[in-house]
């Protein structure tokens, strides 16, 4: 991945209009050119000079009538760049669009959706999200281990093997910080224990330390590409401080204050993210940081469905295009709006996600009551029963733990011993062994030989 072009007068489109003779400035004025482009993508100049140009114009001519347009929609924030310039960030139509469909759809959409009415459901569910953001999340930042390892290890609650796992271990546990802490103004100290919780354990021997504190003039800190190519220079380090301060002033504004302009919480939680990447305030941690307190911001703003997605799954999918998002907008006169416009689309497909994700869980337990269909056990097993069946009838010979199942639905342990010696002892679903001074609970190979059986009776 290479820097993208800088845009011509990016900084100070205005200076090209005095080259300009009366005939191309009519033109330019009279053009019917918005901030977006006829797709409605907000481009950067990047690919925009590739793209064949309005008729009348071109390449340049096209990005300083786009750009004049852009000027005029843009919105300063008080939080600035290393050269001490303010950010921006526009809402053109189809960022306004897709702020109400997410808006629509991630604060209250689906309350009424059946499988979601029930608290200990969506504890389930929830508890399988924060998994999933933990693991995906890991994974960007170098973390290697399979899913399936992962969420074995976080359902079991067995001690990380590895660094890749500690980091795995250790998201999850923030964002079960986040949950807990939502309801509170954002402050560094906050800030401080998200990024210890995050970083335990993973740093270099000795520097555990390094978990809360800023980083130091030495650290030399710097982003680079793959192939060693510098991307960004973060700000100095002396500024840190008073820059986290100015950004949890930022997050903590309502807008109902006299001169505070009114930004959605969608787009702060976004500027946030962006900012701790960009200020790179840690030594390591940055971008896991900057995820989760996109998480903080969005369940402070009660856009409850977005705990039970996951960004980093989709981010993750095209990682050099998270990257490019923080490069055009500095490049291109700290234009927060390119990484605003991306982020947007990565939260509307984590909702898409999570409605096919619903679907396909409402259709697997169907299935499994109609396993069950004219049997002994239909209507006497619970939704945490039923769960555990529909995995078992796909995976003889499986071992369930009490503790397990206990961190996957987010019970206490009796309830979760309950459900498993009912399987086990009532129903005789399970076969149950006893290892050590563990009981462990094994699926049958013939688990549906014995369901049909059950019919008969």
């Amino acid at each position: 991945m290479k820097r993208p072009q800088t845009p011509p007068y990016h900084d100070q489109p205005l200076t090209a209009l005095t080259a300009m003779n009366h005939a191309q400035l009519l033109h330019l004025f009279q053009a019917d050119i918005g901030p977006c482009d006829a797709k409605g993508r907000y481009l950067h100049w990047d690919k925009l000079r590739h793209l064949p140009p309005p008729s009348g114009f071109n390449a340049e001519l096209h990005w300083i009538a786009t750009k004049l347009v852009r000027e005029k929609i843009a919105r300063s924030i008080p939080l600035l760049n290393k050269d001490n310039q303010p950010f921006r960030f526009c809402i053109p139509d189809t960022l306004m669009r897709d702020l109400l469909w997410i808006s629509e759809n991630a604060s209250g959409a689906m309350a009424a959706d059946a499988i979601m009415q029930d608290k200990s459901t969506r504890e389930h569910y929830l508890i399988n999200s924060l998994i999933e953001e933990a693991i995906s999340s890991s994974q960007l930042e170098g973390a290697s281990t399979t899913r399936r390892v992962a969420k074995e290890m976080l359902t079991s609650a067995r001690t990380p093997l590895n660094q890749s796992e500690r980091m795995i271990v250790n998201n999850y546990k923030a964002m079960q910080f986040i949950r807990e802490y939502r309801h509170e103004p954002l402050t560094p100290s906050i800030i401080f224990e998200l990024h210890r919780l995050l970083t335990a354990g993973t740093l270099e021997s000795g520097d555990e330390h390094l978990a809360r504190q800023f980083r130091r003039v030495e650290d030399d800190i710097c982003v680079f590409s793959q192939d060693d190519q510098l991307l960004h220079v973060p700000p100095k380090a002396a500024e840190l401080p008073q820059r986290l301060q100015a950004l949890c002033d930022f997050a903590n504004q309502t807008g109902d204050d006299s001169g505070e302009i009114f930004i959605p919480p969608v787009i702060k939680a976004i500027i946030v993210h962006f900012m701790i990447s960009y200020d790179h305030p840690f030594v390591d941690g940055n971008g896991r940081t900057a995820r989760a307190l996109f998480y903080w911001m969005m369940a402070k703003e009660n856009y409850w469905l977005l705990q039970y997605t996951s960004i980093s799954r989709v981010i993750k999918k095209a990682p050099a295009q998270y990257q490019k998002a923080y490069l055009y907008t500095e490049t291109d006169a700290n234009d927060l709006t390119y990484f605003i416009d991306y982020q947007l689309d990565v939260i509307k497909e984590s909702i898409h996600d999570l409605h096919k994700w619903l679907k396909d869980k409402m259709q697997e337990l169907r299935e499994t009551e109609d396993v069950l269909s004219g049997s002994a056990l239909q209507g006497q097993l619970n939704h945490r029963q039923l769960s555990i069946l529909k995995h078992a009838l796909k995976n003889p010979g499986y071992e369930y733990s009490i503790k397990g199942h206990q961190h996957s639905h987010g019970v206490v342990y009796q309830t979760a011993r309950t459900d498993l010696l009912n399987l086990a002892e009532t129903f005789q679903l399970l076969k149950r062994y006893k290892i050590g001074k563990k009981d462990t609970f094994i699926v049958p190979h013939n688990l549906k030989d014995i369901i049909r059986e059950k019919a008969r009776q």
